[in-house]
């Protein structure tokens, strides 16, 4: 079959960064008390912090140095003075105050914070893991799961880090930076002016850096995917490696793409880390020119300014700068995450190509009657699979679909499952265009078994009423009956790993048939369902199959030809069409297709015994 590969949305403009956080910030705003709470106990902390130098240059003013200059002048009159220390208690009691006041402020900014991230992921996972559930088998032929793991594990990760962690350092980085640059320019006009010019010039040669990291940012991920794709698909295909002596090839390909990962993280890492010393140099040199200004109009005569503005001017020169390194770690983090969450994003945004139409109506009891008229069908567009192909099954019939290997089978099986549908012509179910009834009123009244069985971790009993949560132990066990698997009367509360890891493929699908006919299916497909067992256990199903079959629809797919000589009808299947149609009886008499089919496997078999 041919497919192509699920592309990821890219926000790769110069404005990447802006549609991505307003994306993010809609979920973490479905939380605003937590969201304000943040922005207020951050913004409070950040006053708190920039008010330090406010209040030394005050103490420094206001109580030190008149204090001081009250002691020289009179020592130097010969007099005694006592010191007051009254505004040093007032101010160191502010201080403490303040410091009281950063705490509670720390504390539930952190506990908002943590909340919002967690809940944030919780969002996101919930929101691609829906999808997934929706998402037609179509996607599934494009995909891998390495690819969706990671979307759903390291890719949230980041992500919800930005939304809570990123934010709260621009928050904290803003809210600081204008309140320092505020007070400087107030206090004193040309030392806040220097600042306040650096400041341009910083951001440029950041914008700039905050480039590179992204494009590597985003190769490192992507290649992150694959690398995990690829571990994934050789691990679970280790037999077929060893069988064919592939080790150091898929060793060597598994290599290079390891290189490619460790080029691109290397490089993102690198113009990452450069984002602080830059930030530090200008920042040093804004602080010097501050002090070098400063320090001249302090010993001005007069004094240009006091030695508590130049201090408070120095701290907050410096101050100012270290948000800004916050506000690039935002950048460096956000750029970081971005390719992730282009990855979430195309995931979530991926468009569900199988759903219920506005005005679909449910399917009442279904009578099991299915015709295909005129129908085509394509996997990949331009290569039809099926072209005009019609059909009449009527209800309670049991149809068997043999042929080749790529011939329409169980695309056939898989169209009237609707887990895809036709591209042009119709499928009816009791007369009914399906594609206007609803998919759970549709696959509820279904029964489907395929080649290789799927059990869930748990007990027998939970996966055999996995479709029916609310089966009493008396319908399990007739279910059981019904396929012949008797020997798990006594094992329902059996615990069988994961996959089924403790059962044989005998076992499992036995527990497939069961839990397939337990909703009493009025459709009911078996793809190969029987040519993954051995002989004992398919001779056990054999016996039951026809009590199964009875009263429903029946489309069953089969490799080996003896499962369906009892069907109603057999349709050999070429190239998407049907090339004979009719009961076991009549194909060997007519000689054809099944005819040949059927002496070549009963030869072959008769030569193993």
């Amino acid at each position: 079959m041919a497919t192509h590969k699920l592309s990821d949305k890219e926000f790769n403009d110069q404005h990447a960064l802006g549609p991505f956080m307003k994306r993010i910030l809609g979920y973490a705003m479905q939380y605003p008390r937590w969201m304000f709470g943040i922005l207020f106990w951050v913004a409070l902390v950040a006053i708190a912090d920039a008010i330090y130098p406010l209040l030394m240059l005050e103490m420094i003013d206001k109580a030190v140095t008149p204090e001081l200059e009250a002691y020289k002048q009179a020592t130097d009159q010969g007099l005694s003075y006592t010191i007051d220390f009254y505004n040093i208690y007032f101010y160191t009691g502010i201080f403490v105050v303040i410091g009281i006041i950063q705490i509670i402020a720390v504390y539930f900014f952190l506990k908002y914070t943590g909340r919002i991230q967690e809940y944030v992921m919780y969002d996101l996972r919930k929101a691609m893991f829906n999808r997934l559930q929706r998402l037609s088998f179509s996607f599934y032929d494009r995909s891998t799961s390495g690819w969706l793991l990671t979307r759903l594990t390291s890719d949230t990760d980041r992500v919800a880090e930005v939304i809570s962690w990123g934010i709260l350092e621009a928050i904290w980085g803003s809210t600081m930076i204008t309140f320092c640059l505020s007070v400087l320019l107030i206090y004193n006009w040309q030392l806040g002016l220097i600042v306040t010019v650096s400041i341009p010039i910083m951001l440029v040669v950041s914008i700039k850096i905050r480039m590179l990291v992204l494009q590597y940012s985003r190769d490192a991920r992507k290649t992150n995917s694959d690398l995990t794709a690829t571990y994934s698909e050789h691990i679970n295909g280790i037999v077929v490696n060893k069988s064919t002596a592939q080790e150091e090839r898929v060793s060597q390909e598994f290599q290079a793409l390891s290189n490619r990962m460790r080029g691109a993280s290397f490089k993102a890492s690198y113009y990452t880390a450069m984002y602080i010393p830059v930030v530090i140099l200008i920042g040093s040199l804004a602080a010097a020119f501050v002090i070098y200004f400063g320090g001249k109009m302090a010993i001005a005569v007069p004094a240009g300014l006091t030695i508590g503005v130049l201090v408070a001017s120095f701290d907050y020169a410096m101050k100012i700068f270290i948000p800004i390194v916050d506000i690039s770690m935002f950048y460096a983090r956000a750029q970081g995450s971005l390719s992730a969450g282009e990855r979430i994003f195309s995931l979530i945004d991926e468009e569900i190509d199988i759903k219920d139409h506005e005005k679909a109506t449910a399917f009442h009891e279904i009578n099991g009657h299915i015709e295909f008229k005129q129908v085509q069908f394509e996997y990949v567009k331009g290569h039809p699979v099926l072209q005009d192909f019609n059909l009449n099954i009527k209800a309670g019939q049991s149809i068997a679909l043999v042929g080749a290997t790529g011939e329409g089978k169980s695309t056939i099986a898989n169209l009237v499952s609707r887990f895809y549908e036709p591209t042009a012509g119709q499928l009816l179910i009791d007369g009914k265009d399906y594609q206007l009834k609803t998919l759970q009123s549709l696959r509820s009244q279904m029964g489907i078994v395929l080649q290789t069985p799927h059990l869930f971790s748990g007990t027998i009993r939970d996966n055999i009423r996995y479709a029916k949560k609310d089966a009493s132990d008396a319908e399990i066990l007739k279910a059981l009956d019904l396929v012949g698997a008797v020997e798990f009367f006594d094992r329902l509360d059996e615990e069988i790993g994961e996959e089924g890891g403790q059962l044989s493929m005998g076992e499992k699908q036995l527990m497939s048939f069961a839990r397939a006919v337990l909703v009493n299916p009025r459709i009911f497909i078996m793809d190969e369902a029987t040519s993954s067992i051995d002989t004992l256990t398919e001779a056990k199903i054999q016996q039951s199959i026809q009590q199964l079959l009875k009263g429903r629809t029946s489309i069953i797919i089969a490799h080996r030809l003896s499962t369906i000589k009892n069907c109603d009808r057999i349709l050999v299947i070429q190239k998407g069409k049907i090339a004979e149609d009719g009961s076991h009886q009549e194909l060997i008499k007519k000689g054809g297709k099944y005819f040949e089919l059927y002496t070549k496997q009963l030869k072959k078999e008769t030569s193993h015994t």
